[in-house]
């Protein structure tokens, strides 16, 4: 990789700020709906800034569009809008249901795709199919609106207006003549049998950051006039930050000039407008013919530039070349140089990933690959949000409701005023959920670091930083509740990216490891409550997956001891554990930290087997699986007796201390032998070789008696295993079960397809369905208990097959059915695809990455762009095991740990800046 012409420039792009990484598609998919730009008193943001005003309204915390590319500050903006003669509203951005109006929460109705993308966007495509016919907004509100949980949603391809291929594939591409030098092409294919009429209409405007009294300095742009025919429009535009930067536009479109201003009349009825040239000017005049709010004169914050189209025949394709460059640029900057850049960005692109996939991945795993490194580098957006400002309101406006400002949870996010971002983070799914969410980042850096580690590990340090991370220790949920809890997968994250770029980069490991110190204090501190080593968390990720509302529902008087929430925090310990081990090898004083974390895993094992005055464990030896427990004030104990991957969590939490250990961190060594002499109690969580423990150790929360235990049901396909990976909840619940719990009977049933019921707004299902990030997780603890003490071991898989194999083997296996989510079967359709995909050669050319996968077929469900943890896909193509033997190494799987230290120290991580954002 670091060989190829991409390689270099990222090798010269250490820093978010790096000229490369300057402009790219940080532009969101989807601003309107989301907390940042919601004021209200009762904290409903789908109703306060809705979809049918955010072609009219200005935005206060980003902006959005159709593929498109801004700074990395999001100054300056460029995106595509469209007509098809027959919309009521120009095509400026993608459309979608709100939570409330959809039968499983948010979603968005439109088909676009990924194509491709490079880390330093050097090169990056985008498609998106608009219908011919008028786009149906009303009829998919309508039909939503009267189906229930238990029915499938109605997309845009039911209501039939892609039939027949009436549609044009857009094409957005990017590539970078130089790092602020960008062409842009802009191409509409019709695929429909008959000639159509198309509006395509770039726009360039300035986000608005002079209207809130924050910041006076205005933002101005206008048309450059020439006194000889150039054969092309030029827009200067010019910022602050930004300098100058002119846009050239091939041939003679139509200029509209506006500015980017509140349509005051339209959005709240006022007599008038504050400004007389609002946003909606370019809309009112392509699409209503509404001409008086455009502005006579060729200046303002928003251009739109219309090609008009009358009638584009079957089969035909039309093109608009653009190019957005710093300073004056070239004099003739559509001559043959133009088209040079994009065949040469593309070739480098093919070079790039022909060094990232392995060359053994046939064509359909390089193309999945390829389309979810794609979907992570477009998933990358400006997240710009300050809470404190939030909170208090802007200088310029009517001051907030006092209603926002009250201790959470009646107020959002009032404990986190410390919170102030400006930056570039990539997103769990750039429509449904476009705001960051900490837990799913951690699993996004893992797959950036196969293509960009410089950036993966500015991402887990941004969730660490002081202007992020809550002074007591906490990493910030997601916007919707920062204070919400995920599961402690930083230090995991961290780890794997380590080794995925060489497992040299100690000084990143003390960095993130510094911050995480004060992380886990927070876990001890505010989640054991009882102070036993057993920890709550709320849902932790895992919406649905429990009888109640694990957040807020636990009986008054009792307190809920998660097996989950307890594994999580052992799994942290040995993640920190590993850390502390290799930092120990260049500085003996993280052996201390080692150690500690050695103590704290035991006493957390320890309290599993063992805590409150009844002696209680979190095991069930009878149904041989680990449950949750209620208890109350009185140490009176009541399991809950459900089966669901919260009973495998404990499997994650292992790690092996190799045999250098033993001989480079002689305390650590020491203490266990200590240990083992004096606490025989805590030696079952410690698997040495009975021979020679010089080999290492291995540390389990599950023992050796329990783990096959475990195993028979993880691998039974009555239960858990699925064709397509490992299930949330067992098959064999498909009838339901009933609980008596403390007098309450509460139930709980297999639903392997969309939630059917309305906790955490039904958007996502844990009680059934194959999600990728707890499947990653399960392959690589099977893959480190394998090389570890007492492994190899056989087991059969699957249960009941007669069948052993070894765990590594069963790692695979697990692996193979996730990828063949992504691999067509017989008749050209991949099962991962979604239901309202239709077939055929236009279709099934573009893989989707969905949320999550049905549990019995592998259909992809919800949120269908999540090329965060979904694209983890493209590091099990690009990470093969390798062929009869152990998946440890760095190259092969993040599991193991680098063999030797650096024979020189590694050269520092970039510092990052303090939050001086312009």
């Amino acid at each position: 990789m670091a060989a190829t012409q991409e390689g270099r420039r990222l090798a010269q792009s250490a820093s978010d700020d790096s000229a490369w990484r300057r402009w790219g598609p940080y532009v969101a998919a989807r601003q309107w709906g989301t907390v940042r730009e919601d004021y209200s008193a009762n904290g409903d943001a789908w109703r306060y800034f809705p979809f049918d005003q955010a072609h009219q309204r200005a935005y206060r915390w980003g902006e959005d569009g159709l593929g498109g590319l801004c700074d990395r500050y999001g100054f300056l903006n460029l995106a595509v809008a469209l007509w098809n003669t027959h919309d009521d509203r120009l095509k400026e951005r993608l459309f979608g249901l709100t939570g409330p109006e959809g039968n499983h929460g948010e979603d968005v109705k439109e088909y676009y795709w990924a194509l491709d993308a490079t880390p330093t966007h050097s090169w990056a495509q985008w498609l998106y199919r608009y219908p011919q016919a008028a786009f149906p907004y009303q009829q998919l509100r309508e039909a939503n609106a009267h189906r229930g949980y238990h029915l499938d949603e109605y997309e845009l391809a039911d209501t039939g207006i892609l039939a027949e291929d009436r549609f044009f594939d857009v094409t957005v591409t990017h590539a970078k003549a130089g790092a602020t030098d960008i062409c842009v092409v802009y191409e509409a294919t019709n695929h429909g049998p008959d000639a159509a009429p198309l509006h395509l209409v770039p726009q360039l405007w300035f986000r608005n950051t002079w209207v809130w009294g924050e910041d006076r300095r205005m933002a101005t742009m206008q048309q450059e006039q020439f006194e000889d025919e150039r054969g092309y429009v030029a827009i200067s535009a010019e910022q602050a930050w930004l300098n100058r930067y002119t846009l050239f536009a091939e041939g003679a479109p139509e200029v509209l000039w506006c500015a980017n201003e509140t349509d005051d009349v339209a959005c709240f009825g006022a007599e008038e407008n504050h400004h007389p040239y609002p946003k909606d000017a370019v809309d009112r005049a392509i699409v209503h013919g509404d001409r008086t709010l455009l502005s006579p004169e060729p200046n303002g914050t928003k251009v739109a530039l219309d090609y008009a189209y009358d009638a584009v025949p079957p089969g035909a394709t039309v093109r608009v070349r653009l190019r957005l460059v710093a300073g004056d640029g070239p004099k003739h900057p559509f001559d043959d140089g133009f088209d040079r850049v994009l065949a040469d960005r593309r070739a480098e692109a093919d070079e790039f990933y022909g060094a990232v996939i392995p060359a053994s991945a046939d064509a359909n795993d390089t193309l999945v690959a390829r389309r979810a490194f794609a979907g992570l580098n477009w998933g990358k957006q400006l997240y710009r949000y300050s809470v404190r400002e939030w909170l208090s309101g802007d200088p310029a406006m009517p001051p907030p409701p006092d209603q926002r400002r009250a201790p959470e949870p009646a107020g959002r996010n009032t404990s986190w005023g410390s919170f102030d971002l400006a930056d570039v983070i990539s997103m769990p799914d750039d429509w449904e959920y476009p705001w960051f969410a900490s837990w799913d980042l951690a699993f996004h850096t893992v797959a950036l670091a196969d293509i960009d580690p410089a950036f993966a590990k500015s991402q887990l340090l941004l969730m660490c930083r002081e202007w992020s991370q809550h002074p007591d220790g906490q990493l910030p949920a997601y916007e919707w509740s920062f204070s919400d809890v995920n599961p402690p997968v930083h230090a995991w994250a961290a780890w794997q990216v380590y080794l995925a770029d060489g497992g040299t980069d100690r000084v990143f490991l003390t960095r993130i490891m510094t911050k995480l110190l004060l992380n886990f204090g927070w876990w001890v501190n505010r989640k054991d409550e009882a102070g036993n080593e057993l920890f709550e968390g709320g849902f932790l990720g895992m919406d649905n997956i429990s009888v109640f509302d694990r957040s807020r529902s636990v009986p008054q008087g009792w307190r809920l001891e998660q097996s989950d929430a307890t594994s999580w925090v052992a799994f942290m310990c040995l993640s920190m554990l590993r850390i502390a081990q290799e930092l120990a090898r260049a500085d003996p004083a993280w052996g201390d930290i080692a150690t500690t974390y050695l103590e704290r895993f035991l006493a957390i094992s320890q309290a599993v087997e063992n805590f409150g005055t009844n002696k209680t464990s979190l095991w069930d030896e009878q149904d041989g699986f680990f449950y949750d427990i209620l208890v109350d004030g009185n140490g009176a104990v009541q399991p809950v007796r459900v089966r669901s991957l919260v009973g495998f969590v404990p499997l994650l939490a292992v790690a092996n201390s190799p045999a250098w250990v033993g001989r480079e961190i002689p305390q650590l060594a020491r203490h266990r032998a200590w240990l083992k002499r004096h606490r025989p109690d805590l030696a079952r969580y410690i698997l040495a070789d009975a021979q020679s423990e010089d080999a290492g150790v291995t540390l389990s929360l599950v023992d050796r008696d329990r783990y096959p235990r475990l195993l028979e049901r993880l691998f039974d396909p009555r239960e858990f295993l699925a064709d397509h990976g490992i299930r949330s909840l067992p098959a064999d619940y498909r009838d339901g079960v009933e609980l008596d719990l403390l007098g309450q009977k509460m139930g709980i049933r297999y639903t392997p397809g969309y939630s059917e019921d309305g906790m955490f707004g039904g958007n996502s299902n844990w009680r059934g369905p194959i999600w990728f990030p707890l499947n990653v997780l399960l392959i690589d603890a099977l893959r480190t208990r394998a090389e570890g003490v007492g492994g190899p071991f056989e087991v059969e898989f699957p249960t009941g097959s007669g069948e052993k194999v070894t765990l590594d083997e069963a790692a695979n296996r697990i692996e193979q059915r996730l990828l063949d989510l992504f691999r067509p079967a017989p008749d050209g359709r991949r099962p991962g695809e979604q239901r309202d995909h239709p077939g055929g050669p236009l279709w099934d050319a573009h893989p989707t990455f969905s949320e999550y996968f049905h549990g019995d077929d592998g259909t992809g469900l919800g949120a269908s762009h999540q090329t965060g943890w979904t694209g983890m896909v493209a590091h099990l193509i690009c990470t093969p095991p390798p062929a009869g033997s152990p998946a440890g190494s760095p190259a092969a799987s993040p599991a193991g740990s680098p063999a030797d230290p650096p024979a020189t120290p590694p050269p520092a991580s970039p510092a990052d800046p303090t939050p001086s954002h312009p």
